[in-house]
């Protein structure tokens, strides 16, 4: 397995790659669990060579305090991805990824970046995943980039710039990993204290809730929002958002008759914890 600090490097070390087949690339920010390990097999069974990047991604962070706190284990890191049979790490620093003289910033406007995190974060945090995700893109020219759905609106973000921009990628969404207990997994689980995270549960369970009264003909999001808010503040969860949005404008829908995605972000203690599911619609 290759590490390689600089976008010069990585690009030398896909040089002689690029004619066995398709580039898969795995954008993460380190203190990787399994839901990346869940990616990182998916480009495995997809691709010839398969990328890894661990960035740390500063201008995505609203809160200094969170940036200062979020793990570092890039021992570990590389660990895992050499038992998942990646074959290149691109792992640089801030003054790689950020030169000097850095003045650009690719910014995606509207309701697809403007609501929910983008409302509770600041418009900075969807500019600062533009950007970055568009430098790893034009870095690594990939046939195929990989990414969970619990980030659905991150997600929805980059594709609308790899459509305006024209990034010759195809994006590859695969299924929010979760604990056996229902819990989305997240670098930041790991913050949570064991009462904590049995509170937590509250929002899968809220999810579910919501399926199980649609799927039982409740249509008015007024309603299904009514009983996942019952479910969090059950277990003392006050959430930012509980949202009922269109999955590719993230426009708000009133009633379940196309597909739904529905989001939760809520603070649990001091962590800040998101998820989301899709009601199908007819």
């Amino acid at each position: 397995m290759i590490v390689a600090r600089t976008v010069a490097d990585l690009r030398e070390a896909l040089r002689s790659r690029r004619s066995d087949g398709p580039v898969g690339l795995v954008p993460t920010m380190g203190a990787l669990h399994e839901g990346h390990a869940s990616l990182l097999r998916a480009a495995r069974a997809n691709d010839s060579t398969v990328v890894m990047s661990i960035f740390v991604n500063p201008t995505q962070f609203n809160e200094q305090a969170d940036l200062a706190a979020y793990p570092r284990t890039e021992e570990a890191d590389l660990a895992l991805a050499d038992a998942e049979g990646v074959d290149i790490v691109f792992a640089p620093d801030a003054a790689e990824v950020y030169p000097d003289g850095f003045a650009t910033t690719v910014s995606v406007s509207g309701p697809i970046a403007e609501t929910l995190e983008g409302a509770e974060r600041g418009r900075a945090h969807f500019d600062g995943v533009a950007t970055v995700v568009t430098k790893l893109l034009l870095a690594a020219l990939p046939d195929h980039a990989y990414f969970g759905a619990k980030d659905a609106q991150q997600v929805a973000v980059i594709r609308r710039l790899v459509a305006d921009l024209g990034i010759p990628v195809q994006l590859v969404v695969c299924p929010t990993s979760r604990d056996a207990d229902g819990l989305a997994r997240s670098s930041r689980n790991t913050r949570l204290t064991p009462d904590e995270r049995s509170r937590a549960l509250a929002i899968p369970r809220a999810l579910e809730a919501v399926k199980d009264a649609a799927a039982h003909g409740v249509t008015d999001t007024g309603a299904l929002r009514a009983r996942a808010v019952g479910e969090l503040e059950a277990a003392g969860i006050h959430p930012e958002y509980v949202a009922f949005v269109d999955p590719e404008t993230f426009a708000p829908v009133a009633a379940v008759d196309a597909p739904v995605l529905v989001a939760i972000a809520a603070r649990v203690g001091a962590t800040r914890l998101i998820d989301n599911t899709v009601l199908g619609g007819a």
